[in-house]
């Protein structure tokens, strides 16, 4: 099966370069025949990474250790589940299905656009064939998957196989670790789509909102993906490496981050350019520097540059990556340059008071995010580079920076739809933010009453409350023009103005998730934690809640052994749960790992870890967090994933003209 899996390979390197190569032929001679031939070139590079893909599940659950991919990231005593999900497990096998992905994707969008972009098309296939055809070199040439073990004889090298393999990194034994890093590469892959129409469109000059319509739902998909997968990566790391928190910054998580803040910048301004014509080479900016930046996430995960739990170190990667980034940055930002007269805005800013502005200065604020993180997360690096020592930066210095970033973004999410196209006029500002602002002035002085006194907790709570009145009210207020022209229920009219234009009302659904997910964040403030070292009958205490100690256990299983403490939580003598925190030792890796236990609420989370045992052998050592709101951070996630896919939905245009309503409300989208 390793020699199938390698032949499909090596197969695939150029399936891939004649793709590419007949794709650019077809551009340039705008010859039919030409782009069939490329799209059937795409069409048989999906089938060559399906079958590679399958060919490396075949060896993971067969077990197979004379191959050295499997040898390293499974053992027997692995669950069947884990040997499956292994696949991803590592940067040689994740990296084959990068590739993978990206062959569906290609196939996907030769297929859907087989009768129409016809002057785009051929350039589409072949940008996003070059990022095929790297990764596929990759994947043969560099990281291949299907390489088998060695041992050095002095003379010659022999093949053999390992009586059992090294087994899985206990950290990656968790269930999320079979949708967490699909999710984030489909989200990474996804910006390949936007960015091969937009490079198309320059070459071609065909400069028009074509391009973004026929792109649209592929933004909003790898945008609503790596949003997923950053909130199931904060998740895991949540309930799996067992410091209390969701998010540390890590250069890891931040590379993430990168792609998806550009995207999000994206997905506002286009909408200004799609209806006044602006914004145009801002736009084309965007959606490359999305692209590069999903490049660089990878990068930066693989080239050992940087110290993360998440980082495959020492991979040898990095030069390749650094190759491909330079080689796309230089053409991006030379075609870029080639066609900067063809990208002059159709209309200028009239007021720096109107929705224009609005998402300009929403823009603005996204820029500066993805800088200060982006120099954050090097900045390790270059300080090595010049001074020989790595300095780090902490969450206090991101958190300096981006909670006031953050609560600016919020905020415009409340402005921003509220004001006029064009110019806003004072009475108007009177009317749409006077109730909101005294709403949320009084929340504030309610918060104080209750001994609040935090002014970014409070800020918070103000701009949340303030965004959330005018999302709201966005729908009350057209829901009831609407059942008073049509005699409807609210709550229908509520839907059927909602499936009028789902793109603004699911925007507004997702914006309602990240104000909830904001109190969520806010909720930091508030934590507490404590740290005790415990026998069985030991009690010691939290805030309002009492912990007792009843028994610990000890347990063996064919893939580790466990300590487990059985913690008794209660309040006023009243026993509110059980927790069970548990310490595990895996045999095959030999690494340590928690499980943590959690009785979350919606008010809060309380969070315990088992963090080993007492000098003695005789107690063991329980750290105890007291996490507030976080349960609203994973309840928003669910209603933005809600949002993006109500946005995608096509209008509901047909019931909205039987109901034979009028336009309902000001300046939509």
């Amino acid at each position: 099966m390793a020699d199938l899996g390698n032949i499909l390979l090596l197969f695939l390197f150029p399936v891939s370069v004649f793709t590419m190569l007949i794709a650019l032929a077809a551009g340039v001679t705008k010859r039919r025949g030409l782009f069939e031939a490329a799209r059937r070139g795409a069409y048989a590079a999906f089938g060559l990474a399906t079958f590679a893909v399958l060919a490396l599940e075949y060896l993971l659950v067969t077990s197979d250790f004379s191959i050295e991919y499997v040898a390293s990231n499974t053992n027997y005593a692995l669950p069947m589940f884990y040997k499956i999900v292994a696949l991803w497990a590592g940067h040689n096998g994740s990296l084959l299905l990068w590739t993978w992905i990206i062959t569906v994707f290609i196939a996907i969008v030769a297929y859907q656009n087989r009768h129409k972009n016809n002057d785009l098309m051929p350039y589409v296939l072949f940008v996003m064939a070059s990022t095929m055809v790297f990764f596929s070199i990759l994947s043969v040439f560099v990281s291949n998957p299907f390489d088998t073990l060695y041992q050095d004889l002095g003379n010659q090298l022999q093949e053999f196989t390992v009586r059992d393999g090294r087994g899985l990194n206990p950290l990656l034994q968790h269930p999320a670790m079979i949708i967490h890093p699909p999710i984030l590469f489909i989200g990474y892959v996804g910006s390949v789509v936007p960015f091969a129409f937009a490079i198309a469109a320059l070459i071609t000059g065909k400069l028009d909102a074509g391009w973004i319509h026929s792109t649209r739902r592929w933004a909003l998909t790898a945008w609503g993906f790596l949003a997923a997968g950053i909130v199931l990566g904060g998740k895991w790391a949540y309930v799996e490496l067992g410091w209390g928190g969701y998010w540390s910054w890590d250069p890891v998580e931040n590379a993430s981050l990168l792609p998806w803040l550009t995207a999000t910048a994206y997905l506002h301004s286009v909408m200004i350019q799609e209806r006044k014509g602006m914004l145009k080479i801002w736009n084309m900016t965007l959606v490359i520097a999305t692209y590069l930046l999903s490049i660089f996430g990878t990068f930066l995960t693989r080239s050992g540059i940087v110290s993360s739990v998440h980082a495959f170190s020492n991979s040898g990667l990095g030069p390749a990556f650094a190759v491909f980034l330079t080689i796309s940055t230089l053409l991006s930002i030379s075609l870029l340059l080639y066609r900067r007269k063809d990208l002059k805005p159709d209309e200028e800013m009239q007021s720096l008071i109107s929705r224009e502005s609005g998402f300009l200065f929403n823009n603005l604020l996204f820029l500066l995010a993805t800088i200060a993180v982006l120099w954050g997360t090097l900045f390790p690096v270059i300080s090595e580079i010049f001074t020989g020592d790595q300095i780090t930066v902490g969450p206090p210095w991101f958190n300096n920076i981006m909670i006031p970033i953050g609560l600016a973004l919020l905020l415009l999410t409340g402005v921003g739809p509220l004001l006029a196209w064009r110019h806003t006029s004072v009475e108007t500002l009177k009317r749409s933010f006077g109730w909101p602002i005294l709403g949320s002035f009084t929340l504030v002085l309610i918060l104080i009453g209750f001994g609040i006194h935090d002014g970014w907790s409070l800020g918070s709570f103000a701009i949340a409350f303030f965004v959330m009145w005018t999302i709201v009210i966005e729908f009350v207020k057209g829901a009831r023009i609407r059942s008073r022209n049509t005699d409807e229920n609210i709550f229908v009219a509520i839907y059927l103005l909602s499936r009028k234009n789902t793109r603004r009302y699911g925007g507004y659904i997702i914006h309602a998730a990240m104000v909830i997910m904001f109190v969520g964040f806010t909720g930091t403030a508030f934590n507490s934690e404590t740290r005790a070292e415990v026998g069985e009958g030991d009690f010691f205490e939290l805030g309002p809640y009492t912990f007792t100690a009843n028994h610990i256990h000890h347990a063996e299983t064919e893939n580790y052994s466990s300590e487990t403490l059985e913690l008794e939580m209660s309040r006023n003598n009243q026993v509110i749960t059980l927790l069970l925190p548990e310490k595990r030792y895996y045999y095959a890796s030999e690494q340590p790992s928690t499980e943590v236990d959690i009785y979350s609420t919606l008010r809060e989370d309380i969070y315990t870890v088992l963090s080993g045992m007492s000098n003695d052998g005789e107690r063991v050592i329980v750290q105890v967090y007291r996490n507030p709101f976080v349960k609203l951070i994973w309840i928003g996630s669910f209603i933005m994933v809600f949002g993006t896919l109500f946005a995608m939905i096509p209008n509901l245009r047909i019931l909205t003209k039987k109901a034979g309503t009028a336009p309902l409300s000001k300046g939509g989208e």
